[in-house]
């Protein structure tokens, strides 16, 4: 009696352990706040991602995994971007593999670091490059997008069932896979697909997708838009109003006969085929779920670029074609980076950033500080980082480079996230509390920023051998009392809030905290030369924090 009776005890207790660990407040998943920042939550808490993402190739040799993870996870990051793809998980129809996607998991539970997997099915950087053999030679079953002139490409339309069936089978056996296996919750989020669109035509030109073209632009998204006009983007708010602002017609009745409307056209689409992958992997395992966009190059068209990918201009209809989309995240390499991620950072539509690529480096340890500070991110990710290298004379306190030999200053700028985190999240749509500021080219060498009552005055004073990018990140921890890290050779002047305050702003104090193996310790004063006798706030390399405090006289 007694060994039947352990033996319930223990599948009771095997069952509530079960269900509290799949409880769905109990796995990843996002949080709108009262505030209305929406927060990834982890083992229960508001988690910052301190990310980075490997090269394409680079996690199919899970021999290198423990190497390049360990690595990683000692130069600051929490979580590592890993693709998984189409062909590895489904080689014949019908028969999983998961080998690679265990080795994945595994590797980055032993060296306790988090994961984002990128599920490369139907599209990759617009090409259908890492689907399985079988889809690549069955074209009959599996059609491609057409060009103008009949020519097929080596892309799927998502305008097929076949296509988007048998990809969304695949992916709800990896959802289903990883909810079996992943009791420790490695696997924070999934993306899902990567950088879509046509090129180089602004659409698919196959019979259906001209029949679909000339057809009605589908009633939900009309009614989304009549109902939702005053908070549309400009640009399909635009086009619909100089179009006529019609209730109802083709989508050039509608958008007009303009190149965006091709974009708008095929945005639908894509919308609807990840949409309905992100549906049915969630009824596996509802993990946050998101998609990637490549950006627009100053004054290129559709077909030009990624015609159709979820771009700002097309955000309202993948919200509407695509409801289990969680968030739309975008691949910033361009130099106006407060800009594009402006775009993306959306409380009022519930859309979070994270961006999935973007470069290191003293521009990246910039463009992260932003991120955190002034655009409330949910997290942010170098492309490559296995490979990233330091730039020449780049400094810092014992960290390495993420690829070896030399520091990338993003090593140093992660570890004052990380360490400063919880004062982040606790602060994240508070400007009151935290704001950020980024001095983006060598043609923008000053800025200003309001805050916590002042008006500071933000100056570039590197050389011109030195990067020229400028990210401050600025927490208020009391009445005249800052903590301020930055990345970029700049100058902080501390002036009146109002023109009507006539008071002259003093600085009380300087004092500096570093990181000393591992531990954060303060260490000087910088009332002296250092501080131009207590006038201004140098900083030069992140991996300071200052505590700065203020009076008036």
């Amino acid at each position: 009696m007694k060994t039947f009776k352990l033996v319930v005890v223990s599948c009771l207790l095997s069952f509530c352990v079960s269900g509290l660990i799949w409880s769905q407040g109990n796995i990843p998943h996002l949080k709108k706040q009262a505030n209305g920042i929406t927060q990834l939550i982890v083992e229960g808490k508001p988690f910052l991602m301190l990310s980075g993402e490997l090269g394409n190739s680079t996690a199919t040799d899970l021999s290198a995994l423990d190497g390049i993870f360990s690595n990683l996870r000692s130069r600051n990051l929490n979580t590592v971007l890993v693709p998984i793809t189409w062909e590895h998980i489904e080689p014949q129809e019908g028969k999983f593999e998961f080998e690679k996607l265990d080795g994945l998991i595994a590797a980055a539970r032993r060296n306790n670091i988090k994961l984002v997997i990128l599920w490369f099915g139907s599209w990759k950087n617009t090409y259908s490059s890492y689907i399985p053999e079988w889809v690549k030679r069955d074209s009959r079953r599996f059609p491609r997008v057409i060009m103008r002139n009949g020519e097929p490409t080596e892309r799927l339309t998502p305008l097929n069932e076949n296509n988007m069936k048998a990809d969304s089978k695949a992916y709800a056996a990896v959802m289903k896979h990883i909810k079996e296996i992943d009791v420790t919750r490695t696997v924070l989020m999934m993306q899902v697909q990567n950088e879509v669109g046509v090129i180089p035509e602004p659409r698919d030109f196959s019979p259906q997708a001209n029949a679909a073209f000339n057809g009605p632009v589908p009633e939900k998204l009309m009614s989304y838009m009549v109902q939702n006009a005053d908070i549309l983007e400009p640009e399909v708010f635009g086009a619909w109003v100089a179009a006529g602002k019609k209730t109802s017609g083709t989508w050039p009745e509608v958008f007009g006969k303009i190149p965006l409307t091709d974009c708008l056209f095929m945005a639908w689409y894509y919308a609807v085929y990840i949409g309905d992958q992100c549906k049915a992997g969630k009824a596996e395992y509802n993990i946050p779920m998101f998609t990637n966009a490549a950006l627009i190059r100053p004054n290129y068209l559709p077909g030009q670029y990624n015609s159709g990918g979820p771009l700002p201009h097309s955000m309202d209809i993948y919200r509407v074609g695509g409801p289990d989309i969680d968030f739309i995240s975008p691949d910033i390499y361009f130099a106006n980076y407060a800009y594009w991620g402006g775009r993306y950072s959306s409380p009022r539509k519930g859309n979070p950033l994270f961006v999935p690529e973007t470069a290191a480096g003293a521009t990246g340890a910039a463009n992260a500080l932003y991120s955190f500070g002034q655009l409330d991110a949910i997290g942010f990710s170098p492309f490559g980082i296995e490979r990233r290298g330091a730039p020449a004379g780049a400094a810092g306190p014992g960290a390495q480079g993420f690829g070896g030999g030399g520091t990338d200053p993003l090593v140093n700028a992660y570890a004052v996230i990380d360490y400063l985190s919880d004062e982040i999240l606790a602060r994240q749509g508070n400007r009151e509390l935290m704001a950020s500021i980024v001095l983006e080219g060598r043609d923008q060498r000053y800025g200003r920023i309001e805050f916590g009552g002042y008006n500071i005055r933000v100056e570039w004073s590197g050389s011109a051998e030195t990067n020229n990018r400028v990210g401050i990140l600025f927490l208020k921890m009391a009445e005249d009392e800052f903590l301020i890290t930055g990345s970029g050779a700049s100058q902080l002047r501390f002036l009146p809030g109002t023109v009507s305050d006539r008071a002259v702003i003093g600085i009380a104090s300087i004092d500096e905290q570093v990181l000393d193996n591992g531990n954060w310790v303060w260490k000087r004063r910088l009332n002296g030369d250092q501080s131009g006798q207590g006038q201004v706030l140098n900083i030069s390399t992140p991996s300071v924090i200052y505590k700065v405090r203020l009076y008036r006289y």
